[in-house]
């Protein structure tokens, strides 16, 4: 494991901002945060940074202690922000430039070619920049050094959707070459997309964690019958949760893959029949309630 905490904890007087927080994440793994503003997202990203002295608990990178060994800690990452700032009067080759410097891992020709590929004219100074462009700036400086780890809060905040896909590929692109990416974000879609496992966290506490692959391929099925549903086989009944819906619709939430099912779905008495994929969306509203971004 590359990341690892253990009942990690951090109080403001009678405020829990994380409480009781366990986790780890395998190296070479993209791992999704999930959770709305003030759920913990930011507060455990600052914890295992160092930036925070927990109230209890510990948590560990590279079997480092975050806290007490932070400095040995930043070595072994990278880390964009949720607003990255920058000195306005500097342009953004000079910027690179100026953060390349600060750190052996990293390299100005990384920086450029990932710059490039984000379409951001580095020409310009940052006071010149939009909001957009600033964020491609701190991507390209954030992915840019050879470190085992990536933490990356909101990388997409701001950009156009075609740029996000050129995010979320450079995301993986950092996978393939063995980083470990942990993927702040409130767009379930992207973290859908382009992570391994999602945990959600709500008041600070974590309450669920899926592996992306298997919710996928779990199904929601809405029915609408003229007569009773006839029980499934015992090979295809293991794992199906069957609810009646206040609307008189018969729901069925499948484990796996739907293939199997048709079959026995043919031969219900059917009027009307959805069938669609659960997703993270599913996931998420189980514990908020409300549907996270689209």
């Amino acid at each position: 494991m590359l990341i690892a905490t253990e009942a990690l904890s951090k109080h403001y007087g009678v405020v829990a901002a994380l409480d009781d927080f366990s986790f780890a994440v395998e190296r070479g793994e993209i791992l999704g945060l999930l959770g709305p503003n003030g759920a913990g997202k930011t507060t455990l990203l600052r914890l295992l940074l160092g930036y925070l002295k927990p109230t209890a608990g510990r948590a560990r990178i590279d079997g480092l202690d975050c806290y007490r060994q932070s400095v040995e800690v930043h070595r072994r990452l990278t880390y964009l922000p949720g607003e990255a700032r920058f000195t306005r009067r500097l342009t953004g080759r000079d910027t690179l430039e100026f953060l390349a410097a600060l750190r052996q891992e990293s390299s100005v020709e990384r920086a450029v070619k990932i710059a490039d590929r984000l379409q951001l004219d580095l020409s310009r100074r940052v006071g010149e920049m939009s909001t957009g462009m600033r964020q491609k700036l701190g991507l390209a400086a954030a992915l840019a050094p050879d470190v085992p780890l990536l933490v990356l809060d909101e990388p997409t905040e701001n950009l156009d959707p075609t740029v996000r896909g050129d995010v979320l590929e450079l995301v993986r692109e950092s996978r393939a070459a063995g980083r470990t990416v942990l993927f702040s974000s409130h767009v379930l879609s992207e973290v859908e997309e382009s992570c391994d496992r999602a945990v959600l966290l709500k008041d600070g506490r974590l309450v669920d964690s899926v592996r992306v692959s298997e919710v996928r391929r779990q199904h929601r099925i809405r029915a609408r019958l003229t007569g009773p549903l006839q029980p499934a086989p015992p090979e295809l009944a293991t794992g199906l949760k069957v609810t009646e819906l206040p609307s008189g619709e018969t729901q069925i939430l499948t484990p796996g893959d739907l293939a199997p099912l048709l079959g026995w779905l043919s031969q219900q008495p059917l009027a009307e029949l959805q069938i669609e994929p659960v997703g993270l969306r599913t996931v998420y509203a189980r514990h908020h309630g409300q549907e996270g971004g689209a």
